[in-house]
């Protein structure tokens, strides 16, 4: 059995053997190897190339994150977002954002941004899309038990604070993620897995089964 350790190094190296002949495919990478954080279906694929693959398959649904501190869960929901396949992250305030969490896959995943929410909530109006706000707040409804339309976009406040005040009035609805222990909520980042799951659960499982 090999060992943790041995299986350390991500990806692949120079191309063995003669090259590909795909315009997808990198020369670069084809040479050096692919270090990237990629699936293996993408492994030497130009990031042009990724990206146009991608929006072939993206989902319906657009991720909303404010930011107003410089909120390090950015690059997590990012993150997230491209492995669930989102159509958009749409960052909402300040355009800097950290990216370290994202692991370079805001390269791969579409970003957006808007000044405030009242920008946010006119692009979402004029793409026909209700802006679902995600939060532990008085009035919420349970995501658990919440009819997620196809289209539509999650919104997130920031680690802390939460959805502002103009983002929880421009929501639709908000919706509540059910807590068993003693913390008040959690980070903006799990809230953002979980709700994203949960659009996934329902458009790409329940809806095949039976």
């Amino acid at each position: 059995m090999t060992a943790p350790e041995d299986d350390l190094e991500v990806g692949v190296g120079p191309w063995p053997g003669p090259w590909p002949d795909d315009p997808r495919y990198d020369p670069d990478l084809l040479r050096n190897g692919d270090r990237r954080n990629v699936v293996d279906r993408y492994r030497y694929w130009r990031r042009e190339a990724v990206v146009a693959d991608l929006d072939e398959e993206r989902h319906d649904f657009h991720v909303a994150i404010e930011n107003w501190q410089h909120d390090f869960n950015i690059g997590s929901v990012v993150r997230t977002a491209n492995a669930f396949l989102a159509r958009e992250v749409h960052v909402v305030g300040r355009r800097r954002w950290n990216r370290r969490g994202a692991m370079v896959t805001d390269r791969y995943q579409h970003v957006r941004h808007h000044p405030d929410v009242e920008a946010l909530a006119a692009w979402a109006g004029e793409q026909g899309l209700p802006l679902l706000g995600v939060d532990n707040l008085p009035g919420s409804v349970p995501l658990e038990t919440y009819d997620l339309p196809r289209a539509c976009v999650l919104v997130f406040g920031q680690e802390g604070p939460g959805l502002s005040r103009e983002a929880w009035k421009a929501c639709t609805d908000v919706l509540s993620i059910a807590q068993y222990g003693s913390t008040r909520s959690i980070n903006a980042g799990a809230a953002a897995a979980v709700a994203m799951h949960a659009w996934v659960r329902r458009y790409q499982f329940d809806q095949h089964a039976g």
